[in-house]
């Protein structure tokens, strides 16, 4: 059981950091750079890591771009 706990744990960070990379590949694209943009370290502190994409913080011309982008 505690094998699979552990196996389960690595593909949700795996997944998280592939997920990561696509997006920030996709927002490069855009002309958009989101400086704190990371995998939260909380949720990969927990013991079943939980990843959490963190947008952070940005610039105002930064939001307004990203709004444009998504309109």
């Amino acid at each position: 059981m505690a094998a699979q706990k552990s196996a389960h744990a690595a593909f949700c960070v795996k997944e998280a950091e592939e997920t990561l990379a696509q997006l920030r590949t996709a927002l490069e694209k855009a002309g958009i750079t989101l400086p704190s943009l990371g995998l939260d370290p909380v949720g990969l502190a927990r013991e079943a890591p939980c990843p959490l994409i963190e947008l952070g913080r940005c610039s105002v011309e930064t939001a307004a771009r990203l709004a444009a982008v998504l309109r």
